[in-house]
């Protein structure tokens, strides 16, 4: 199979034309032509220049290579030129139309009629000569619809309408390509985040050479303002990175050496030097583009009907039409003309342009929308899943929690408390003992040394300080005769609270005591409450931690439901247990412990900044640790499915409306020409809105 990128490919209907076409070439069943992404995927075998023969019939040309390089470095695509020809043709067409408009009655009809052909002509001519083969060859296309009426209107002398026609189909070709290429052009600004050069370090020289040449551990220069060129992890210097092309982060993040670096972020200030960890192919940067191109291939359910409905909706419209124009002269009576007029206004009228674009853009740009807020929608099929979710299900530590421990209760006996515990935990590299010492320095403690310190397996340290022994850790490394009954109080209350406690103590009294849990994220209560507020009706919590922590956690949050002491399987046994009992669940995981979860539920959101394995398990993807883009990206889901569905229904019931008009002979080509372009106008103008970001998303 081979990739070739189009140019010309600005409708919809003719693209999936085209595609049948080639599919019947012999070793074509598996051609595909994607509308969204101007992209044709070609099996071996297939003749190229038949492909391209059958391409031309529709204006669309194959970019060659070295086209395709020069297109990056113009910054244009070759489709602004058929464009730029349309118009001018639309425009002196209009100019045309207007001067027969005005001379009127002072001129031969001959020449008016001349002036009006001439107008029609250049602005339908390529519609009309398509038309006209489909028509001999029996294929009912919207050209087809267009060439009938053109030849109708100008054969009952209709030539002011016809010319309308003519002109107003020129543009309404125009609008439908207009709106897929200011989705596409948005892609691709987000697309040009790809660097396409390194700085190499050889033997102390630096030559620029093609990310595509770039090996493992290369060493590569990185001045500020520079692209980091792939993945790679800083070995010399310092620096502030502009992160926003891949997690969506609009502040600086600062890295020094050992720090990873993202392919495709944006070194602010210092120069660095790092080493090459993953070849461009392999790097989160080039899995993230590629990912968002494949995503704006798929079709949704949506997209699927429109398309089966399309095909068999223009040959319905054409009998439609025919009844119209003949069945009231033959069976009743009527006037020929009157109906035949009625006929055609009817297949002007039916033209599904309006239909057909009902969807595409509007998904491409939700997709494109969510990219550039940093998150990752692998499909429009998974867009619309997004905006439909009611239930939403969350695993503890490291989505809801930040899965590092802190001292959230202290409850201190004795002054010299702080002073021991932190002197006992400083030379730990227990997770814990670094959130004790955190706590101490927030407090403004002077962190010292203790004269011997040993580690008890299981229970905690021992040590001794100026001649006197301490003992810190659970209560079994605690001597009995230093608790008091308020102490254990204290610790059962601790307990029952969801913390996991740790005391210290001297031989004969408790110095004091910490309550340490699993520190939550600052964003994770806002997250609910926005959740709630666009209409998630059920949030639920999954964690292996003990029943106390996790209602507690549950709780402080506002979470609707939780369940505890789960182990991974059992989470996705719990995810199957909610399918069953209410219904599609979305999981929201880190992507590692959680895969089978997210694999199982109807939609999985994984986190993590690019970890190869969220961004492998998850439908969708937060490429940033921010909770907040969720309900923010559900709310753009949201606003596409609404924009579809007033797309479709406004499409089909202008042209019902229109088409009832007929039945009482009230229809004109007027009304059927400017609910044909308004349909087509309202429908791109308001896909095309989606890609308006808020102040919010510019924020976060």
């Amino acid at each position: 199979m081979t990739e070739y990128r189009l140019t010309g490919l600005s409708c919809a209907h003719c693209s999936e034309k085209l595609e049948r076409e080639i599919q019947n070439l012999n070793h074509g069943s598996e051609a595909k032509i994607f509308y969204n992404t101007s992209k044709l995927i070609l099996p071996d075998g297939i003749p190229l220049a038949t492909v391209e023969k059958i391409l031309k019939t529709e204006n669309v040309a194959i970019v060659k290579p070295n086209e395709e390089h020069s297109e990056d470095a113009h910054d244009h695509s070759h489709e602004h030129g058929n464009d730029k020809k349309l118009l001018i043709q639309l425009g002196i067409s209009t100019v045309l139309f207007i001067v027969a408009l005005v001379l009127g009655n002072k001129i031969p009809w001959i020449a008016s009629f001349a002036i009006y052909l001439a107008a029609a002509g250049l602005s339908g001519y390529q519609t009309f000569f398509k038309g006209l083969k489909n028509l001999f060859r029996l294929k009912f296309t919207i050209d087809t619809l267009m060439t009938v009426a053109l030849i109708g209107a100008f054969a009952i002398g209709d030539y002011k309408e016809g010319t309308v026609v003519a002109i107003l189909f020129g543009l309404n070709e125009y609008l439908e390509g207009f709106g897929m290429r200011q989705a596409r052009k948005s892609m691709s600004e987000l697309l040009k985040v790809a660097p396409k050069t390194a700085n190499v370090i050889v033997n102390g020289e630096v030559s620029q050479i093609p990310i595509s040449k770039l090996q493992l551990r290369d060493v590569v220069l990185i001045r500020a303002g520079e692209k980091v060129p792939s993945d790679a992890t800083i070995i010399e210097g310092a620096s502030s990175f502009n992160e926003a092309a891949i997690t969506g982060e609009s502040m600086p993040v600062e890295k020094q050496i050992g720090d990873a670096l993202f392919g495709g972020s944006i070194n602010n200030e210092g120069t660095i030097k790092a080493e090459i960890s993953a070849l461009y192919e392999d790097s989160s940067l080039a899995k993230i583009l590629h990912l968002v191109e494949e995503a704006q291939e798929t079709k949704t359910p949506t997209e699927l009907f429109i398309d089966k409905f399309a095909r068999y909706y223009t040959p319905a419209i054409m009998l439609f039409a025919v009844l119209i124009a003949f069945v009231p002269p033959l069976l009743f009576g009527a006037d020929f003309s009157k109906w035949l007029y009625e006929g055609l206004a009817v297949l002007i009228i039916g033209c599904p342009c309006a239909l057909i674009l009902s969807s595409p853009v509007a998904i491409v740009s939700g997709i494109t929308r969510s990219a550039k807020n940093g998150v990752l929608i692998k499909g429009g099929v998974f867009l619309e899943q997004l905006g439909k979710i009611k239930q939403i299900a969350f695993d503890k530590t490291g989505t809801l929690t930040s899965g590092k421990p802190v001292v959230a209760e202290l409850i201190a006996y004795d002054d010299r408390f702080m002073d021991i515990a932190s002197r006992m935990e400083s030379d730990s590299l227990h997770p814990i003992a670094s959130a004790i010492i955190q706590k101490a320095e927030n407090d403004g403690v002077k962190i010292g040394k203790m004269d011997s310190m040993e580690t008890i397996a299981g229970k905690g340290l021992a040590g001794r300080l100026e001649g006197n022994a301490y003992f810190m850790g659970n209560e079994s490394q605690i001597p009995d005769g230093a608790w008091s009954d308020k102490a254990r109080s204290d610790v059962r209350t601790l307990k029952q609270a969801g913390y996991t406690v740790v005391v210290a103590a001297s031989e004969w009294q408790i110095l004091g005591m910490f309550g340490i849990r699993d520190a939550l994220r600052p964003e994770s209560r806002e997250l609910i409450s926005d959740l709630h507020q666009i209409g998630v009706t059920n949030t639920i919590m999954l964690t292996g931690d003990h029943a106390k922590t996790a209602e507690q956690v549950a709780s402080e949050i506002g979470m609707d439901t939780y369940y505890a002491d789960l182990l991974p399987e059992e989470k996705l046994d719990r995810i199957r247990k909610i399918q069953s009992e209410t219904g599609k669940v979305m999981m929201v995981g880190d992507g590692i412990n959680d895969s089978p979860a997210l694999a199982t539920a109807d939609l999985g959101i994984a986190m993590g900044k690019g970890t190869d394995s969220a961004i492998e398990v998850a439908d969708v993807v937060l490429m940033q640790d921010h909770l907040l883009k969720l309900p923010m990206t559900i709310r753009i889901a949201k606003k596409v499915r609404k924009i579809i569905g007033f797309n479709i229904a406004f499409a089909l019931g202008l042209k019902i409306l229109a088409l009832l008009l007929t039945l009482p002979g009230l229809l004109t080509l007027w009304m059927a020409i400017m609910a044909d372009m308004g349909a087509t106008i309202i429908v791109t103008l308001l896909s095309l809105t989606i890609l308006i970001r808020s102040k919010e998303e510019k924020i976060k």
